[in-house]
C-alpha cells in the first residue's frame, strides 16, 4: 500500500487534501478538495473553468478507472480568436486566445463525479479550504512567478490586469494573490454543487460573458455536458502493471519500449531515454498535477488545466475562461460539438502482485511526456526515492533542440552535439521541464520547478 499523502503543485493545495484526510476523508474527497485549493492558489496553472483527467484506484473493489472531465468542444459560433506571441524561456510561442478560444468547462463535473463515486465527506467540507484561501489571500512561489511573467500578455488582459498586477506591477513571490471574486464563486459551488456552473448561478454569468463578448458555448452545452469513466491503458513496465490513459502523447509505447536504465553509466542512460522519446512537437499547455493516497489505500491521481487562459475572467466571480480552442496542437481532425478535445494528460498507476507501487502524475504540456517517463523510470526501475527522482536534472528533445537542466552530464550533451543537435543549456532548474507529482510506499515528492510540495499523513 502507498503511503498516505498528499503531492501537488503548491503547498496550500496539499494542505487542503491533507485537511480533508484528516477529518476521515477518502482520496476522493482529498482530491476534490485539493483541487478546488489549486483553483485559488494555482490561478497561473489551472481554474474551475478548465478540463481535466483522473485515475481512480478503489482499493475495496480491486479495481481502477480513468475519469475523463477534459473541455468538450462548444456547439455555437463565434467571434475571432486573438493571435499571441508569448516568450516561454528563450522561444516565442504561438497563442490563440480570446473568448472565443474558451470549450465546454469539465473540471466542476470532474470533481462532482469523484466524490459521488468515491467520497465520503460533505460537499460543503470539501470547499472549506479553497473557501478560506480566496478569503485571505494566498501567498505566490517563485515558479508561479516566474510563469507569471511569461504569460503576462494573457494574464493581465481585461480584469486579470486588477489580479495580477495590482497598483501596475506584476506581483512578485510573496505577493498576496487576491481573487476576491472567487469567494463569491466558491459560495455558489459549496451551495449549489458543482452544477453551479453548468445549470446554476456561475453558468448563467459565464453564458452573459460569452454572448457578450462572441464566444461559442452555449447552454445547451453546459446542461449536457457530463464526466466520463473508462477503463484505463496499461503496459507491463519494470516488474508493475502501469496503468494510464492514451492521449496525444502517450506514455504506454515508450515505457513498453524503454530499456532497463538501472547500471547504465552516463551517457549511456540519458541517450537511451532520449531516443525512446523522441518526442514530438506539440502545445504548451499550463497545467497542475495532484495526487492523493488514503489509508484505506485509495488512490486519485488528478491533472487540470486552463490551456493558457483566454484573457477572460467572469466579472464578480474572478473565474478565468480556458482556452482549449486555441491551443492549436489539441485540435486534431474536426472539432465535433459535444465531443471531447484532445490532451497529453497522464495521471497514472503502478501495480505490482500486493497493490499499488507509484502514483504519479505531471504537468507540463509536451513535456510533460518526458517528465513523467524519466521519473516513472527513475523511481521503479532504477529505485530512486520519489524525491531524488523529480529532483534530477531533465532533458527534453524538440525537433532538433535538446533543452537541458544543469546538471545534466556534459558528456551527453557534447554527443547530442557531435550528432548535429543544437543543445540548449538552461541556467537553473525550470517549470518548462514540467512538474511531476508522486508518492511510492516509501513516500510522497512534489516538483521544485513548479514550487510543489508533499506531506505524508
Amino acid at each position: 500500500m502507498l503511503k498516505p499523502a498528499v503531492a501537488a503543485g503548491h503547498p496550500a493545495t496539499v494542505e487542503a487534501g491533507v485537511e480533508a484526510l484528516g477529518a476521515g476523508g477518502t482520496a476522493a474527497d482529498a482530491a476534490v478538495a485539493a483541487c478546488l485549493a489549486s483553483c485559488v492558489a494555482e490561478t497561473v496553472m489551472t481554474g474551475l473553468l478548465g478540463g481535466g483527467h483522473a485515475v481512480y484506484l478503489d482499493a475495496a473493489a480491486g479495481s481502477v478507472q480513468n475519469l475523463d472531465c477534459f473541455c468538450a468542444v462548444p456547439s455555437g459560433t463565434g467571434g475571432e480568436l486573438l493571435e499571441l506571441q508569448v516568450p516561454f524561456g528563450e522561444e516565442l510561442v504561438h497563442y490563440a486566445v480570446g473568448p472565443a478560444s474558451c470549450a465546454v468547462p469539465g473540471v466542476p463535473a470532474g470533481l462532482d463525479a469523484l466524490w459521488r463515486r468515491h467520497g465520503r465527506l460533505p460537499w460543503p467540507e470539501l470547499c472549506a479550504p479553497a473557501l478560506r484561501l480566496a478569503r485571505d489571500g494566498v501567498s505566490m512561489p517563485p515558479a508561479h512567478v516566474a510563469c507569471l511573467e511569461m504569460l503576462a500578455p494573457v494574464m493581465t488582459m481585461r480584469e486579470g490586469g486588477r489580479i495580477y498586477s495590482p497598483r501596475g506591477r506584476l506581483l512578485r513571490a510573496g505577493d498576496r494573490l487576491e481573487q476576491p471574486g472567487l469567494v463569491a464563486a466558491l459560495e455558489a459551488v459549496a451551495d449549489e454543487g458543482a452544477t453551479s456552473v453548468y445549470t446554476g448561478s456561475i453558468g448563467e454569468v459565464l453564458l452573459s460573458l460569452i454572448r457578450q463578448r462572441d464566444g461559442v458555448v452555449t447552454r445547451r452545452d453546459l446542461e449536457t455536458y457530463t464526466a466520463v469513466w473508462s477503463e484505463p491503458a496499461r503496459v507491463t513496465y519494470a516488474g508493475t502493471s502501469f496503468l494510464t490513459r492514451s492521449g496525444l502523447s502517450p506514455v504506454e509505447p515508450v515505457l513498453a519500449r524503454l530499456p532497463a536504465l538501472r547500471g547504465r553509466p552516463e551517457p549511456e542512460r540519458t541517450l537511451a531515454l532520449l531516443d525512446t522519446l523522441a518526442a514530438a512537437p506539440g502545445p504548451e499547455t499550463h497545467t497542475t498535477n495532484l495526487v492523493v493516497a488514503d489509508a484505506g489505500g485509495n488512490v486519485c491521481v488528478l491533472t487540470t488545466s486552463l490551456g493558457l487562459g483566454s484573457g477572460d475572467w467572469l466579472p464578480g466571480l474572478d473565474l478565468h475562461l480556458n482556452s482549449m480552442l486555441g491551443e492549436v496542437d489539441l485540435v486534431v481532425g474536426p472539432l465535433v460539438p459535444g465531443e471531447r478535445m484532445q490532451s497529453m494528460m497522464a495521471p497514472s498507476v503502478a501495480l505490482d502482485s500486493t497493490g499499488p507501487v507509484l502514483a504519479i502524475g505531471a504537468a507540463g504540456g509536451t513535456r510533460l511526456r518526458t517528465a513523467l517517463v524519466g521519473v516513472t523510470a527513475g523511481i521503479l526501475d532504477e529505485g530512486l526515492a520519489p524525491q531524488a527522482a523529480i529532483d534530477r536534472p531533465r532533458v527534453h528533445r524538440t525537433s532538433e533542440v535538446v533543452n537541458a537542466e544543469p546538471g545534466v552530464d556534459e558528456d551527453v550533451l557534447a554527443e547530442l552535439e557531435r550528432s548535429g543537435l543544437t543543445v540548449r543549456r538552461w541556467p537553473a532548474l525550470h517549470h518548462y521541464f514540467g512538474g511531476v507529482s508522486a508518492i511510492t510506499r516509501d513516500g510522497a515528492a512534489g516538483d521544485p520547478r513548479r514550487s510543489g510540495g508533499a506531506r505524508l499523513v
